[in-house]
């Protein structure tokens, strides 16, 4: 299980980024085609990693939402 950030980006696209494993960044133009496209980003990233036998970071996160 990942964390995912989720937020409208530039060009009405929509970007999605995972904290854990810096540089996993993806978009998609509607929010859903965002998780489609950075579940594989993910998917990949850590097959990558992986394959250049290099530890895949673990996931620690902590949801907090605050009101201003």
């Amino acid at each position: 299980m990942r964390e995912v950030i989720i937020y409208p980006g530039e060009d009405n696209y929509w970007v999605a980024e995972c904290l854990s494993l810096p540089g996993c960044i993806s978009q998609g133009k509607t929010k859903e085609e965002a998780i489609i496209n950075i579940k594989e980003a993910i998917g990949l990233y850590i097959e990558t990693l992986q394959d250049d036998g290099i530890q895949v970071p673990d996931e620690k996160f902590e949801i907090l939402v605050l009101a201003v």
